[in-house]
């Protein structure tokens, strides 16, 4: 037994800036002190640059015309959607910009101490599938790298795999490198990612440029063709406008997973109106900037290569097969832009996203680092290269999954401009027991799941048919599902909200309506959580990294 609990004891998380590691709280949970507070307008705009301009999003155009929209009218969806995400982002990053609290440590004052963790391993699941997918693209970006220096490269690696499996030995080889040149990446704390983001930022922005003046400058006479002057297939809906709303929502919920953390990040801003302004001058710009050059490169690209394509990867191999050594280098470095891209899309977005949410859920035994190990480890299993190959079923699932987000973002919004209006307990998210006024009932807030599958049972009869057509549900079913993050996040925010008015929590009542001020509540906590690292900081440098002499300190939060 004691040989078990000497094995368990060093698994545990290292003593990191003083502070104790329990079932609550470790460092990198911890509301941000001013010392990692790094983060300025420039990293909240390079890190949307990087979210937005990837392959992910240069496809948006080709997903909004398949269902049967003009290029002009897939523009118009684009804006609006971009817009509406610029909202939904600001509105939901503002609990981490002010008191510098994290999604998962956020969701306790929401779902309840114990009941946040649904949430939590909601976006687990989303992280380690993800994870897996633009691995997977990264690893395509990276054959076409491999290729470009040797054109030959399926004979030079012979396939072995079979044809069920989606790929050939070449496209796997391809993933697994792009798997092990993350892995030192992963490394970077957060707080440290600054140059990185920079360095990815003028890689990625000069290569969508030299690529769009490039499609344009070579077009020749033909013109952009059916790309921008036909309609895709469409769907079975007969209204435009419906469809329109249709890909407004699709837009949104492309990126509704990371709507949902972006408290993971804004924690980190030096001042609130970093992450505020940051994300107001990029999160939508520059979506709109990178589906329009999705939409106008594979137009101008059409002719040349006999059809339309959307596939970045895709159309730099065919620049490979048909072009000379020119077109290969051009194709390399390309390759190697879009490398980067991944890089920027998938560290922050998935990996760090993994592992802030294992810390949150393993807080003794696992930090942000081996969270995000954690999390590039067990994408694998997803199996990534079946699911994009032949997996139709499971993917609709995915690109659907803001019928679930939609709602958990509404509470998370609600809950703190209406709910608590602004004001938030900070000790009390990292005390788990009835001392806590965010307890509820024994430990879970049943109002927010209450409300949660309020707002998700509406839009169901619609999801299931859009996830298996043999299912026929009436027209109106399909159309509440053509706008179900919106449904969701109003029918769930109105009915939690309702249920706290009808059913107050005393304790979050108590606190919410005592005569201090939401700005003053903000300075309060921020200055006392400053200053409580500072003390155990300097007790756990004084205590030469000692384990029991830290335990011994008088400061240690509990």
């Amino acid at each position: 037994m004691n040989s078990i609990s000497a094995f368990l004891r060093k698994l545990e998380v290292p003593n990191e800036g003083g502070t104790l590691a329990n079932r609550w709280i470790n460092n990198d949970i911890k509301p941000i002190e001013q010392g990692r507070r790094t983060w300025t307008f420039f990293t909240y705009h390079n890190l949307w640059v990087l979210t937005n301009m990837n392959i992910s999003t240069y496809l948006t155009g080709s997903s909004l015309i398949a269902l049967g929209l003009t290029w002009w009218q897939a523009l118009i969806t684009i804006i609006v959607g971009a817009i509406l995400i610029i909202v939904f982002v600001v509105l939901n990053s503002t609990p981490g910009a002010f008191y510098h609290l994290g999604f998962p440590v956020v969701n306790r004052y929401v779902w309840g101490m114990y009941g946040a963790q649904f949430v939590i391993l909601n976006r687990i699941l989303l992280s380690l599938v993800w994870y897996g997918v633009q691995a997977w693209i990264g690893g395509q970006c990276t054959y076409v790298m491999l290729q470009a220096i040797w054109p030959s490269i399926e004979t030079r690696i012979p396939n072995h795999m079979a044809e069920s499996t989606g790929m050939t030995t070449a496209q796997f080889v391809s993933y697994v490198i792009f798997m092990v040149i993350s892995l030192p990446l992963i490394w970077i704390r957060p707080h440290k990612l600054t140059k990185f983001l920079y360095i990815s930022v003028v890689i990625v922005l000069i290569f969508e440029i030299v690529l769009l003046v490039w499609a344009l400058a070579t077009m020749g006479p033909a013109g952009f063709g059916s790309t921008i002057s036909n309609r895709g297939p469409g769907t079975q809906e007969d209204s435009i406008g419906w469809v329109i709303m249709y890909g407004i929502i699709s837009t949104i919920g492309a990126i509704s997973a990371g709507i949902l953390n972006q408290n993971d990040y804004a924690r980190f801003s030096k001042r609130p109106r970093n992450a505020i302004m940051g994300q107001i001058l990029s999160a939508g710009p520059y979506f709109l900037f990178s589906a329009v050059v999705g939409i106008l490169v594979t137009a101008a690209t059409q002719e040349r290569y006999g059809e339309a394509l959307w596939n970045l990867p895709d159309l730099l191999s065919a620049v490979i097969e048909t072009g000379g050594g020119r077109s290969r280098a051009a194709a390399f470095f390309a390759g190697a832009a879009l490398v980067v891209s991944q890089w920027g899309i998938n560290i922050p977005g998935n990996a760090l996203s993994g592992g802030f949410d294992l810390a949150a859920t393993f807080p003794k035994f696992i930090n942000i680092r081996r969270g995000a190990y954690i999390t590039a480890l067990l994408s694998m299993v997803v199996n990534p290269w079946q699911l994009l190959s032949s997996a139709s079923t499971f993917l609709s699932v995915l690109s659907s999954y803001s019928v679930f987000l939609g709602p958990m973002i509404g509470l998370m919004i609600t809950s703190y401009y209406v709910v608590n209006r602004q004001k938030i307990n900070v000790d009390d998210v990292f005390v788990g027991s009835s001392h806590s006024i965010y307890w509820y009932t024994f430990g879970v807030n049943w109002r927010a799941p209450v409300a949660w599958i309020c707002g998700v049972a509406p839009s169901m009869p619609g999801f299931i048919s859009a996830v298996n057509p043999s299912v026929v549900v009436p027209r109106g079913c399909t159309r509440i599902y053509y706008i179900n993050f919106l449904t969701g996040f109003m029918i769930a925010s109105v009915v939690f909200t309702a249920l706290h008015w009808a059913f107050p929590a005393q304790g979050v009542k108590g606190f919410v309506e005592s005569p201090v001020t939401k700005y003053n509540t903000i300075l309060h906590y921020r200055n006392k959580w400053d200053e409580e690292s500072e003390v155990l900081e300097r007790e756990f440098v004084k205590a030469g990294k000692d384990e029991e002499a830290v335990m011994e300190a008088p400061h240690v939060i509990p």
